[in-house]
Order: structure tokens, then C-alpha cells, then sequence
């Protein structure tokens, strides 16, 4: 069995690798002030980015759904793995060697399971290109020059070659040190009637990756006509590969979406390899599935979902073409961007186009052309008689549902106009209100109420789990919006409040969840620890969480933006005279309680203190009105 990570190890490797670099392999980070970054969350769905990176932290939060962590979390959970196979595999991006203690360092048995499946990925992967300069291989070859594709273009996309014998893979991994057992589950190799053999022979193979990069799978061209099997093959559904949550080409793309608020959904690997070519590097394709919501989702994240950004569909200009378009249509409103069609004249594909008329063409295809809704409702429409009054009315009963779906009521009414033009009806009115109507009915129908803005809570705490027992936490109050600061400000700047801010007790804290961080915090070594070594610092405060409530509430407040943009001296003192003029106050109401009780036949000794108490709590009250952080 694997022995313990040795502790240095997984803080050099947490210090080795940056978290805004682990996260921008999976969603685009814009600024969000004070040195952070922001974008949409990838653990739930959102419409406005409520989802924060701190690199100087080393930490994420998400303030929609509370999730939050260093590097080793995120990774953990967007790629579902253990704390171990995390850590793992962010040591090999950064060449880190670890230790274990116990058992040794064994790679080929301390290692978990998706770490062992990409990595036989991986070499199948170098595998199948270097067989494409085998004599066998000549066939894939020449069906890549016949498609225009040149032996630079086959190495940039790591097209390969599977051979056409039984198991030469299935060989060569189980000499790399992979069992059957691993090669069947990786779906690489398959069972036969004496054991495993390859999945894929005598095919053209292209790697598909995931969005980190790694080899997740294959897509296998057939090249020869004894070949019985389907014309694409595709790896099954692995623990890794999952047909639905891939997009081909996304490790390439991915940067220049974000930058250019731009994706083009092409239909195969050699579409994109078209595109890509002709500078269109943009482009990304779904393998061996319809585009859908799992698909949206890794889009959205890309492109900083937003109205600015575009996602441009193109299709076969044939019957299945047209299909496929209406069914990404479906998904339409999934988007905030905006959607269109591109289908080239003759009906070819990319890969088609490029071969017959050059880059440019492929270019000028994927430039904004159809609204997709545009393109849907003119499928509907031309099925009908509009000549007639029925074909119009029957059009109008199937289209003005389509237009009802649209969430954007401006958008809406505009399409409903435009509906109207293409059915021929003058009057326009009685098409928009026919599609209002539709849409109020749909809403009724749903019985939800108007939809809460996502993002930053405004004034209440009332996301994710429910905090620690104690009266309701509302950024309403002024004793909660000034307790979060001060802990914010002894999370990220605590040179700025210590040593004061050591000998606040937990009791100074009104809100149960910011007294429990500021227990961590104390458990930590206090926010002096924090002055010389910012993310060992939070790394002790995190482990200090007594549960997963708490800890998430700590990433929130060490990644939440200070309210103020001048962050300084003055600033933090104000916050620690206000907690603890607070305190003062609240315990001089308690005392006088005491002092009421005691009353004029009270015990004169214990009179006397609490008398003397009194005095000495409003002379300190009265110090820090009038010095503030002086008088701490």
C-alpha cells in the first residue's frame, strides 16, 4: 500500500504551483481588484463570475456556492480525484520527486488509478505517433495529405497510427508495467477470446485531451475497406473519458477563446485541424456525441459567458446537418452569448472547403453570419404554406413557442418582430403578444419565482451549508460587516493588524462562523505568523478548520476583496478599534445588568468591584473614541 506524502513535499509542491495557472486551464480569470481574479465558477452554474482566485494566497473561494481551497482542493474536486493522485500529478507538471513515509517511493505502485489510466494514455499516445512513420502506415499518411495535411500539421495535433496486428499496444504497455486489468479498464485494449487486445487497429488516431492537456482518449479514422467497424471509433467511457464533457481540441483552443470571447463548434477532428490551420484557432469539436449542456458548461467558463462573447456552430449544409443545428438550438439560452450558424454554400465542411478554396475561405466561412434562433425559426417556417391563412397560423403555433423560449424579454419582443416578417403577418402586435403570452404561461407553468442575481451575497450569508449555531450572520449589521473586515485584513494583510489583533479573544467575535476562523487563526500562531510566510500561514489556518463549514468560510474571507481600495495602517486600526470598542460596549450593558441586580442591599464588596469594573470599562471606552488605535 502507498505510504504517506511526506509532508515538505505537499507544501512544495502547493508553493511550486501557482493556483491561477491550475485554474486557467479550466476557466478564463479576468481582474478583480486587489490583486485577485475572477470568473464563472466551475461548480455550478452562474450567470455573473462569483468565483475568486488570490494568487499572492494561494487560494480560491466562490462566493455563489461556497466552495473554496488551495490548488490541491481545486484539482481535487473539478477532476474528482483523491488527496494523493492530486498531489501526484501536480508534482510531475512541477518536476517534484516525492517522498513517502512509509514503503518507499514506488511510481509504478504509488500512484492512484486515474493517474495510471492518463498516463498509459500518454504513452499510447507517443506510441501511435511514431507507428505513423511505418511502412504500414502509409495508407494514414496519404489520407492525410489527401486532406491536405502535411507531417507538421500531424505532429501538432499528435495524429497517429494504431497498427493493424492484435495486440501490439496491449505489448508494449504491459512491458511499461501496466497490467491487463488497468488496459482494459483504460479502454485501450479490449477483451479477446485469450486475453486482451487492442482496442484500435490499422487506424488513423487522434488524441483527444482534456482541458489540462492530459490524453484522455482517441477518436480512430478507419482506413480500409475490410475494416468492419464503424467509420469513427471512439474510446468507450473510461473513468477518465467521459464522451460528454470532452471537446476535441479545447487544450489548444482554450486560450485563444478566452482572449477572443470566440468559439467555432466544428463537427470532426479534421475540421478542426482545418480551422486551426487556417487561423481559426478558435475551433473545438464534440467526439462522437451531440453538443449539450455538459459541453455549454466548459464553454461558458472559457468564454467568460457574457453578451459580448459569440459561439459560432457550423454544420453539414445536408439533412443531419440541419438536425444537428435545431438540437444545439435546444441549448440556445444556456448561453449568454450570442449564437449563430455558419454553413459554407456548397455544403462542404471545413476540411472540404480549405482543400478547395484555400485558408481564406475557411476564415470568411466562421465570421458571424445566421443568429442560430434566426436559423431555427426558418426551419420551422418552411415547412408551411405561408400563401395561405392556415399555413401562416400553423407556422406562427410552432414558431412562437421557439421565440417564448428566449429569456431576454428585449431579445424577445425583437425576434417576435422578426417572426412576423418571415410569416408574412402585418400584424405585428398580435406576434408579440402571442409569444408574451406563451412566455407568462411557461413561467406559470414552472411555478418559480423571479430568479435571485447570482455572485457576491449582498446582505445576508445564506449560501451553502449552514454556518455555526448563533444568531443569523447579515452584512446588515455593522458589527458583522466590521468583524469580517478585521478578520479579511488578518487573513491577507496581517502585518497591518498584528500583534493587536493576537489578543482579540473569540469572544470579541459576535458571529459564531467569524469567531470559529478566529480560533484557527489563534491555532495557527496567530496573525503574526502570517507576516513572513503568507501561504504556510493560510495552509495552518485551513487545517486548523475544525470542519468543512468553517473552512470554506475561511478561503471566502482570504479571497473576498477589502472594501476599501486604500488598504493601510489607518484603515486596519479604524477595524480593530471598532471590534473592540464593540466589545467594551457590550460588556459595560452586561455590567451595569449586574449593577441593577446588586441593587442599594447588595453585598458592598462585590458592589465595589463591579462598580470599579464599570469605571474602568468607560474610561477605556472613552480612550479609544477619542485616541482609536493608540489606545489599544
Amino acid at each position: 500500500m502507498a505510504g504517506r506524502i511526506n509532508d515538505e513535499d505537499v507544501k512544495a509542491v502547493r508553493d511550486a504551483v501557482p493556483i491561477d495557472a491550475v485554474v486557467s486551464d479550466y476557466l478564463q480569470l479576468r481582474s478583480a481588484g486587489g490583486g485577485n481574479l475572477k470568473g464563472l465558477c466551475p461548480f455550478h452554474d452562474e450567470k455573473s463570475p462569483s468565483f475568486q482566485v488570490s494568487p499572492s494566497k494561494g487560494l480560491f473561494h466562490c462566493f455563489g456556492c461556497q466552495e473554496g481551497g488551495d490548488t490541491i482542493a481545486f484539482v481535487m474536486k473539478i477532476d474528482h480525484l483523491t488527496f494523493s493522485e492530486t498531489v501526484e500529478r501536480l508534482a510531475a507538471k512541477a518536476g517534484i520527486t516525492l517522498r513517502y513515509e512509509e514503503g518507499g517511493y514506488n511510481p509504478s505502485h504509488q500512484r492512484g488509478e486515474r493517474i495510471r489510466l492518463v498516463e498509459a494514455h500518454k504513452i499510447a499516445a507517443q506510441f501511435y505517433v511514431d507507428q505513423l512513420e511505418s511502412p504500414e502506415a502509409e495508407i494514414g499518411r496519404k489520407f492525410l495529405a489527401e486532406r491536405g495535411f502535411d507531417q507538421a500539421a500531424a505532429a501538432h495535433f499528435g495524429v497517429g497510427y494504431s497498427p493493424a496486428g492484435w495486440d501490439h499496444l496491449t505489448r508494449y504497455l504491459r512491458g511499461k508495467g501496466f497490467t491487463d486489468k488497468e488496459l482494459t479498464l483504460s479502454g485501450l485494449s479490449q477483451e479477446g477470446r485469450r486475453g486482451p487486445i487492442d482496442r484500435f487497429r490499422g487506424r488513423l488516431m487522434w488524441p483527444i485531451r482534456d482541458i489540462g492537456g492530459e490524453v484522455v482518449g482517441f477518436g480512430a479514422r478507419k482506413l480500409r475497406d475490410d475494416d468492419n467497424g464503424p467509420k469513427y471509433l471512439n474510446t468507450p467511457e473510461t473513468p477518465i473519458y467521459k464522451k460528454g464533457q470532452v471537446l476535441y481540441g479545447v487544450d489548444l483552443a482554450k486560450k485563444e477563446i478566452a482572449k477572443a470571447s470566440r468559439a467555432v463548434v466544428v463537427e470532426g477532428y479534421t475540421d478542426v485541424m482545418a480551422c486551426h490551420l487556417a487561423g481559426v484557432t478558435t475551433a473545438i469539436a464534440t467526439c462522437g456525441t451531440a453538443f449539450g449542456g455538459d459541453h455549454i458548461k466548459i464553454l461558458r467558463r472559457l468564454l467568460m459567458d457574457n453578451g459580448s462573447a459569440r459561439v459560432i456552430f457550423t454544420f453539414d449544409g445536408d439533412a443531419a446537418g440541419q438536425k444537428a443545428a435545431l438540437r444545439a438550438f435546444e441549448d440556445d439560452q444556456k448561453f449568454a452569448a450570442e449564437t449563430y450558424i455558419a454553413i459554407a454554400p456548397d455544403g462542404m465542411d471545413p476540411c472540404e472547403l480549405r482543400l478547395a478554396k484555400g485558408d481564406e475561405a475557411v476564415a470568411d466561412l466562421v465570421k458571424p453570419r445566421t443568429p442560430l434562433f434566426e436559423f431555427a425559426l426558418r426551419q420551422i417556417v418552411s415547412r408551411y404554406d405561408l400563401e395561405t391563412p392556415a399555413g401562416r397560423a400553423a407556422a406562427l403555433d410552432e414558431a412562437a413557442p421557439v421565440v417564448a423560449r428566449i429569456k431576454n424579454t428585449g431579445a424577445q419582443h425583437e425576434v417576435a418582430v422578426q417572426l412576423a416578417g418571415m410569416l408574412g403577418i402585418l400584424d405585428t402586435q398580435f406576434v408579440v403578444k402571442r409569444v408574451a403570452q406563451l412566455a407568462r404561461w411557461a413561467r406559470d407553468r414552472g411555478g418559480r419565482g423571479p430568479a435571485q442575481p447570482q455572485g457576491r451575497p449582498q446582505q445576508t450569508y445564506a449560501q451553502g451549508p449552514p454556518a455555526p449555531s448563533g444568531p443569523a450572520l447579515t452584512l446588515r449589521s455593522p458589527a458583522h460587516r466590521t468583524e469580517r473586515e478585521l478578520l479579511k485584513l488578518a487573513l491577507q494583510y496581517p502585518q497591518l493588524v498584528s500583534p493587536a489583533f493576537d489578543a482579540y479573544g473569540a469572544d470579541e467575535f459576535t458571529a459564531p462562523p467569524y469567531a470559529a476562523v478566529r480560533q484557527c487563526i489563534e491555532e495557527a500562531g496567530g496573525a503574526e505568523a502570517g507576516i513572513t510566510e503568507s501561504q504556510a500561514y493560510l495552509a495552518r489556518v485551513l487545517d486548523a478548520a475544525p470542519d468543512d463549514t468553517v473552512r470554506r468560510m475561511v478561503t471566502e474571507l482570504a479571497v473576498e476583496a477589502i472594501l476599501r481600495k486604500t488598504v493601510d495602517e489607518v484603515y486596519a486600526g479604524t477595524q480593530l478599534v471598532q471590534v473592540r470598542l464593540r466589545a467594551v460596549d457590550r460588556r459595560i450593558r452586561d455590567v451595569q445588568g449586574s449593577l441593577a441586580r446588586l441593587g442599594a442591599g447588595g453585598d458592598p464588596e462585590r458592589l465595589t468591584a463591579v462598580q470599579n469594573e464599570l469605571w474602568v470599562l468607560q474610561q477605556y471606552g472613552q480612550a479609544l473614541r477619542d485616541r482609536g488605535a493608540d489606545a489599544l
